[in-house]
């Protein structure tokens, strides 16, 4: 646990939406090792939520887990309160969630695929800024992380219900961080490529990242790797943190040099 002379950021927690999937996991562990308080998200995997938390309580810190609809405005609402009730104060909110997302061509999209996409990724965002943002003005000031894609870069084929959606949050990120600094509230992304957790582990299960997929991949990144989970959390520490003070409406791209 940072004391409060090496500490990156206001008493109270960081709240992690989606904190139980792949990337999620990492990036709330890493909050926590530069030493801020937690509360994590979840929809089905209570368990994985509760062991996250578990593993930032060994750390000396502070550890709450919350279930929520992020498509329930009302749902979130009582979320987000319920975690200030916990902490006293959420100084970060870092949106990581999002369904595993079904590698097909923008014409082939099924309207309830779509729904469903933009209903989690979108309208989930949404939800919980509203939530957030009068408790940060209430508090001085807080900050908005959100995980967004590589694909705003170059589009990545088959990838558009998880590229489109994130790209509506990318305009709200920029509206907050244009709205909001006068509250001393800032916005900003990191866009991610390919990881190893989560989605990507899911589909390369399933078959449908095969060997041809990620050798194709590969040859379009820079870094001739993928990346690690752990490497978008050092960005969304960063982000959210004093040394991103003046910071805002910005993307920071964790992507080996995907678009390049």
């Amino acid at each position: 646990m940072a004391d409060q002379a090496t500490r990156q950021f206001p008493a109270g927690a960081t709240l992690v939406v989606g904190g139980s999937g792949g990337i999620g996991r990492a990036v709330a562990k890493c909050f926590a090792l530069a030493g801020s308080d937690i509360a994590v998200t979840y929809r089905r995997k209570a368990d994985v939520a509760e062991a996250l938390a578990g593993e930032c309580r060994d750390l000396g810190l502070k550890a709450s887990t919350h279930s929520t609809d992020l498509t329930d405005a009302a749902n979130v609402r009582a979320m987000v309160a319920a975690a200030v009730a916990d902490h006293g104060r959420i100084h970060t909110v870092v949106f990581a969630a999002g369904p595993v997302v079904e590698q097909l061509p923008i014409a082939d999209v099924s309207p309830d695929l779509w729904r469903r996409s933009i209903e989690t990724e979108t309208f989930g965002f949404f939800n919980t800024v509203s939530a957030a943002v009068p408790h940060m003005r209430e508090k001085g000031g807080g900050s908005f992380v959100h995980l967004g894609s590589a694909g705003h870069v170059r589009w990545p084929r088959k990838d558009g219900l998880s590229v489109a959606p994130k790209a509506a949050n990318e305009a709200l990120v920029k509206g907050i961080a244009r709205e909001e600094g006068v509250n001393g509230i800032r916005a900003n992304s990191v866009l991610i490529g390919v990881i190893e957790a989560g989605m990507f582990l899911e589909l390369k299960e399933r078959g449908v990242f095969n060997e041809h997929w990620i050798k194709e991949t590969l040859k379009m990144l820079s870094v001739k790797r993928f990346g690690r989970p752990e490497e978008i959390g050092h960005a969304a520490v960063f982000l959210a943190s004093d040394q991103a003070a003046y910071i805002t409406g910005q993307q920071i791209n964790v992507s080996g040099g995907f678009g390049l």
